[in-house]
């Protein structure tokens, strides 16, 4: 009697043990399981045994196992990389990296380019999507085809246990929506239906959040992002030509020459006529003078 008890006392521990780690799938049925009668549906159709459960358990252990592994040998990591360059001819550039970007497979989200007209200067901006495992390739075409480069960063976040723990829960969420369905089909009062229903839309929803996220990292992984600053380092002799020519500058050099004659010639005159009274004056003086000293010469 006693070595049935004793076994009886270490089934219980054991159960007590073991009921610590729950799942997110026996979490759901926990969900939908506490109103049963609201439902209108028999226990034994909601109720699992226990040997079902450890199973389940163990199942879904040796599938996450195997996840894990499987992510360690391809593990998911969103690249970015920023990249300040300089180059002779912008637009030159520019036409090469999204003809190498179109064919590896990749495209351009977004380009801008500049034109200081009043400094002659170029510059641009370009973001570029390109297939991971062409990214470190990339980058060295970049590099390779710019005359100077002035700043590199390069970044990666790795999102495997994310991306497994999403995958998870999303089967998880899959087992709980496919109960929740036999049992819409099963009800028969609008209650249970109402109630079902909300259940079941609950759930759907979360699966839709799970499959929205784990499609943006999917995405993020599988295109890495690159964004490159471009400066045009030389300015040449016809873009300035193009403003301004010979021909112009020689005409405007003429006007300004005849333009500073004309200014002097005008102060000059101001000068004179401003002065008159006093250049009249001092003409008498050095006449009278003049006279003076040469009546003085003839006498001696």
């Amino acid at each position: 009697m006693k070595k049935y008890i004793s076994i009886l006392v270490f089934s219980l521990l054991l159960v007590a043990c073991t009921g610590e780690e729950v799942d997110d799938t026996a979490e759901g049925t926990a969900d939908i399981a506490h109103d049963t009668e609201s439902y209108g549906v028999e226990d034994s159709e909601l109720q699992f045994s226990n040997e079902e459960e450890g199973q389940d358990a163990e199942t879904e252990k040796s599938v996450e196992d195997v996840e894990v592994d499987s992510a360690e040998s391809n593990r998911k990591v969103i690249y970015t990389a920023d990249i300040d360059v300089e180059t002779d001819d912008l637009k030159t550039f520019s036409n090469q990296v999204q003809k190498e970007a179109a064919r590896i497979g990749g495209y351009v989200l977004e380009s801008t380019l500049y034109n200081e007209k009043t400094e002659n200067l170029k510059s641009g901006q370009m973001t570029i999507r390109i297939p991971q495992e062409d990214f470190h390739p990339f980058l060295d075409f970049i590099e390779e085809g710019s005359t100077k480069v002035l700043d590199h960063y390069v970044s990666g976040e790795d999102v495997t246990e994310e991306f497994v723990d999403l995958e998870s829960r999303l089967k998880s969420k899959e087992k709980v929506e496919e109960r929740l369905l036999d049992f819409l089909a099963g009800a028969e009062e609008t209650e249970d239906l109402l109630k079902i229903s909300n259940d079941l839309a609950r759930v759907q929803e979360e699966i839709e959040m799970i499959v929205g996220r784990m499609n943006y990292l999917q995405d993020k992984t599988d295109f890495s992002t690159i964004t490159i600053s471009i400066r045009e380092r030389n300015v040449t002799l016809s873009n300035v030509n193009n403003d301004l020519n010979t021909w112009q500058e020689t005409k405007q050099q003429f006007m300004k020459s005849i333009n500073s004659i004309i200014t002097i010639l005008s102060k000059l005159s101001i000068l004179i006529i401003g002065n008159l009274p006093v250049l009249a004056i001092i003409g008498v003086l050095a006449l009278s003078g003049f006279f003076i000293w040469k009546k003085q010469k003839k006498i001696k």
